[in-house]
């Protein structure tokens, strides 16, 4: 299953992300996270002293290896971050994810890649975007089977809806404080998926008692899963004071059992996934990836190829 935080910056989807992961990883599951904010902090949250080799740096290998002998794309240069799968690409397992070298195993038995941060050439002339797509690209030729996670930490806001990024997981967890601005960032992301079917729920955070609970549930309704209390254990963690999950208090640990069971009864719609894939593909290949590469990117669509298992 994959799953994604987001939320309003400053909110904790970092800190949610980083905990979620730990609590999935310490039943025994396998977990790979992957921090897909331009803040690079969940190595840190994790419990990491260093950052794993940046994505974005090896976007060209990347790109090589996935499309592995499909006729459809020539090169690596006429690949951009929306590229489906077709017959002949490479298709990624999800021991292949984990076992990518250019990640860092974490204290709590898990796998961490990252995009990486801006390099000084990157300053004044690239977006953001020209990171995250090697996620996009990795999540596009992944074929995850029951059991397996992997947890995303998205860029802040709405800033996911610039590709089709946002449609790749099964679940997303809005992070939102009780304020008004957090709540907003909910409103704008609900509106926009809307027409996607992303499966959407909200994460309460930084609750500091039952008025904060009310205002949330008044402005997320029924999408107000939980909610994760004040905690001093979490705050040692952000502080990078020794922490372990049996630190968290009861209610915030059940909180994390309500996020798992939230996503494991996700059903994995594959025929969505492909449907979307190919949806987005058509659309960033018309509004600017033919013009960059120069090719028709719209015949690298293999109406015969089939995503899943």
């Amino acid at each position: 299953m994959r799953v994604a935080f987001v939320g309003k910056g400053g909110s904790g989807k970092t800190t949610m992300s980083a905990l979620f992961a730990r609590h999935v990883a310490s039943q025994g599951a396998p977990v790979v996270a992957i921090d897909a904010d331009i803040n690079q902090h969940l190595a840190l949250v994790l419990g990491l002293d260093r950052q794993p080799e940046p994505l974005g740096a090896h976007l060209t290998e990347i790109k090589e290896r996935l499309r592995g002998t499909n006729p459809r794309i020539p090169s690596a240069e006429a690949m951009v971050k929306t590229t489906p799968p077709g017959r002949g690409s490479t298709l990624l397992s999800f021991d292949d994810l984990a076992g990518d070298p250019l990640g860092l195993s974490t204290p709590d038995g898990l796998r961490l890649l990252a995009t990486g941060p801006f390099s000084d050439d990157d300053l004044g002339v690239a977006c953001y975007h020209s990171k995250v797509g090697a996620v996009e690209l990795l999540l596009n030729h992944l074929v995850d089977g029951p059991g397996e996670y992997v947890v995303v930490d998205m860029t802040a806001g709405a800033d996911s809806f610039a590709s089709g990024l946002f449609t790749r997981f099964d679940m997303t967890f809005l992070v939102a404080e009780p304020t008004r601005q957090g709540v907003s960032v909910y409103r704008q992301y609900r509106d926009y998926a809307a027409q996607y079917d992303v499966a959407l729920a909200v994460v309460g955070n930084k609750v500091h008692g039952p008025s904060d609970v009310d205002f949330l549930r008044e402005h997320a309704g029924d999408d107000l899963l939980t909610w994760m209390e004040h905690s001093a254990a979490v705050r040692a963690l952000e502080q990078g004071r020794p922490f372990a999950l049996d630190d968290l208090e009861p209610v915030n640990a059940d909180a994390l059992t309500v996020l798992r069971k939230a996503l494991d009864e996700q059903e994995k719609d594959w025929a969505r996934f492909g449907r979307q894939t190919v949806e987005f593909h058509l659309r960033n290949a018309r509004a600017w990836g033919n013009a960059k590469t120069g090719v028709d990117l719209t015949e690298q669509v293999d109406p015969e190829f089939v995503y899943g298992p």
